[in-house]
């Protein structure tokens, strides 16, 4: 734990699980569905259908080897949440409300397992406000301390209407929400060297950060809202002076509807740290502030960061800025839900 022993010294805000006992969900309606392949007492492989997705480990649902790696890592608390393949936002939002139901009551006995270490975010089916809201009730009832939700629903971005009444739900009822890019889009260029991840992920998650920003949806959102995007924000921060140029040389296309440019909403969101290099992690500091990061590892995935915070405690931060980052700002973010410890 941290110093005091009473709040968590070094926080990863950003990990995922998945639930070994996934039951067979072949009666929600027409697959493919998702099912585990058990490989070997410490493998399995996330199965669509007969389609393999992705192999994975006991570090998925198994809290020992977990916290293995957490102390390895110098981790004290570590927020888990949902593998975003599992979101189900293209299905009948009754069968993604069933989904999310039941990943979010097997994650809270993953959670169980170290109660005073890992920290549960679930998921909601986010095409049905109605639904998300209701399920994200219940959860946090439950004993989730936050939501994690991708990036879009179908065509809809987070402006959209639905999507915003969600969020002002979670500000309304003090609830922090991590989002992660998912569902990108597939093409013949895309699909070669990993590129849905290497290049899909972080624009998706640009493109979202810019649609909260031009939409104007900042201003519909209270400022209470606290929100946060996976992989340091994608191209963000990197391409923010040319969005900012856009919006002020272009307003009749791009800042026809919000009321600033896009860097003046800087303050209104959080990234985390998982960019993997310190000069990346130094300009993110500069353009988001050194108040709005936060360390993630991305766990227990190969395209993760091992140390978690490595890059972090590599980037020559003074130690107060390292502090607030690898712990100190993660408190803010999860608010007292977070910090029953």
């Amino acid at each position: 734990m941290g110093g005091d022993g009473q709040a968590p010294g070094v926080v990863d805000i950003h990990s995922h699980v998945v639930p070994a006992g996934w039951p067979d969900l072949s009666g929600l309606g027409p697959g493919p569905w998702h099912w585990l392949r058990v490989d070997s007492a410490r493998e399995a492989t996330i199965m669509l259908g007969e389609s393999e997705f992705r192999r994975i480990t006991d570090a998925c649902w198994l809290a020992d080897t977990r916290l293995a790696d957490m102390d390895a890592d110098g981790v004290d608390v570590q927020v888990i949440s949902p593998t975003p393949v599992f979101f189900c936002y293209d299905r009948e939002p009754s069968a993604a409300a069933e989904v999310a139901s039941i990943f979010n009551d097997l994650a809270l006995e993953i959670a169980a397992q170290a109660p005073d270490r890992l920290l549960p975010f679930c998921q909601v089916p986010l095409q049905d406000v109605d639904a998300a809201c209701a399920e994200l009730d219940r959860a946090m009832a439950n004993g989730h301390h936050g939501v994690e939700i991708g990036n879009h629903v179908g065509d809809a971005d987070l402006d959209q209407g639905g999507v915003i009444a969600f969020l002002q739900h979670c500000a309304a009822t003090d609830v922090p929400v991590f989002v992660h890019p998912w569902d990108m889009p597939s093409s013949p260029r895309m699909d070669r060297w990993m590129g849905q991840w290497l290049v899909g992920m972080p624009a998706e998650t640009h493109l979202s950060i810019l649609a909260l920003c031009l939409s104007g949806a900042f201003e519909r959102l209270p400022q209470s809202l606290r929100i946060a995007f996976a992989h340091g924000g994608g191209s963000f921060a990197f391409w923010l002076g040319r969005a900012d140029n856009a919006w002020h040389q272009r307003r009749d296309l791009v800042g026809a509807i919000s009321e600033h440019p896009p860097s003046h909403y800087r303050g209104r969101f959080y990234v985390d740290s998982v960019v993997f290099e310190p000069a990346a992690l130094r300009l993110l500091i500069e353009v988001i502030g050194s108040d709005r990061v936060m360390m993630g590892s991305d766990y227990p995935y190969p395209l993760g960061e091992r140390p978690a915070g490595r890059v972090m405690r590599e980037a020559g931060l003074d130690p107060v800025t390292e502090a607030a980052l690898l712990g100190g700002n993660a408190r803010v973010f999860l608010g007292p839900r977070g910090n029953p410890l």
